[in-house]
């Protein structure tokens, strides 16, 4: 079974069945419902055209949930409607449902939810990690904005920061590898790009096009990870890096920062440096400098800390570290590296193994427990 296929149809699916006059809600559980049995049908008997045969399954679901409801008469003229089998029409709604998603009813973070869970492909746990609360709290907040957008109209859709927030959670879940969903988010900012004139639009864009330039670089042959330090420049996308300064360069001249170009130009400067040890960390640190102006993200400031201790030593970077919350994620691989430049081996490799059992994914876990046996191994003249 293609989840890649199925993950690509559910957009354009969902779409359909909103143009057919489905509710948002009722439509993505008709299409939830329809992928659920394409995992149990497709392989003993593939369809000659999956997309098709998704509509009509969707609608078919759509209309059996609108056969419990009391309205019967719509519920007649909805049977009237049901589209007839054949190959269902090319239109690229994924966009339209993102800022449809994002509609005024809703909290910005609830729409982002739901966008991620019904039009991005991922699930309620990797949603959950994204937003850093538990799985359950995450459930509850998608099935309340499904009810809150259940029967309303959509002749408002949400503003263009929630769908850019969207677009960027969709990037970071597509580029750790567990969903590949990377360059699908990069198709559709270039689309919102190309339609909007919006500097933050152009710093996301620029964004994603520096981070999936070293992409490449980002993992050996066996899936493990290399850090950024270490990987091998010359495998970096030197064309993507060529585009996305440039459009940075052009939003930040317009001279309305915000949170994605301000992100943009810290991987700008990683993207600059010829060698790991030419970066310019100084310069680093003042970009996170405004992020957190800009945000308030704890994330970012455990990233300044990081930067604090490239730029001004660890010792500097652990005063800075010691600021923040110790529950953050990747706090502990964080005071890790930090304590191991110190010389502090001992507490580094404790602070690894502990950043190990809480990480989300095995390529990080290996890695991290890599570090950790790598500092406990005896040492020559010990």
């Amino acid at each position: 079974m293609d989840g890649a296929l199925l993950r690509s149809l559910t957009p354009s699916v969902l779409g359909i069945l909103v143009r057919r006059g489905a509710d948002f809600a009722a439509a993505e559980d008709a299409v939830q419902d329809a992928l659920a049995e394409a995992v149990r049908v497709w392989p003993a008997d593939p369809p000659r055209d999956p997309k098709g045969w998704l509509v009509t399954v969707a609608w078919r679901r759509f209309l059996d949930a609108a056969r419990a409801d009391t309205a019967r008469r719509r519920r007649e003229d909805l049977v009237d409607e049901e589209p007839v089998p054949g190959p269902a029409p090319a239109v690229d709604d994924t966009l339209q449902l993102y800022f449809l998603c994002a509609h005024p009813s809703l909290t910005p973070s609830s729409a982002v939810a739901l966008t991620l869970r019904a039009v991005g492909g991922l699930t309620t746990r990797q949603i959950a990690q994204a937003y850093l609360v538990p799985e359950a709290t995450m459930a509850q907040r998608i099935s309340r904005a499904k009810r809150t957008v259940s029967g309303v109209s959509f002749d408002r859709p949400g503003d263009v920061a929630t769908v850019l927030r969207v677009l960027y959670l969709v990037f970071n879940e597509g580029y750790s590898g567990d969903v590949d969903l990377a360059a699908e988010a990069i198709r559709l900012t270039r689309q919102l790009a190309a339609a909007i004139d919006h500097p933050e639009v152009a710093g996301l864009l620029a964004l994603m096009l520096l981070h999936q330039a070293r992409r490449a670089a980002r993992t050996t042959p066996d899936g493990s990870l290399v850090p950024l330090a270490e990987q091998d420049r010359g495998r970096w996308d030197s064309e993507s890096i060529a585009e996305g300064v440039e459009i940075l360069q052009a939003a930040l001249a317009r001279d309305r920062l915000g949170e994605f170009q301000a992100q943009a130009a810290v991987a700008a400067l990683h993207a600059d440096a010829p060698t790991a040890e030419e970066t310019d960390w100084v310069q680093i640190v003042e970009w996170y400098d405004e992020l957190v102006r800009l945000t308030g993200s704890p994330v970012a400031r455990l990233n300044r800390a990081v930067a604090v201790g490239q730029a001004d030593g660890p010792r500097a970077g652990l005063a800075a570290l010691a600021e923040l919350d110790d529950s953050l994620p990747r706090y502990a691989a964080g005071a890790a590296y930090l304590h191991e430049r110190d010389g502090d081996h001992v507490t580094a490799a404790r602070l690894y193994a502990e950043a190990a059992r809480k990480a989300t994914n095995l390529a990080e876990r290996d890695h991290l427990t890599y570090r950790a046996a790598r500092l406990n191994s005896p040492r020559p003249g010990c």
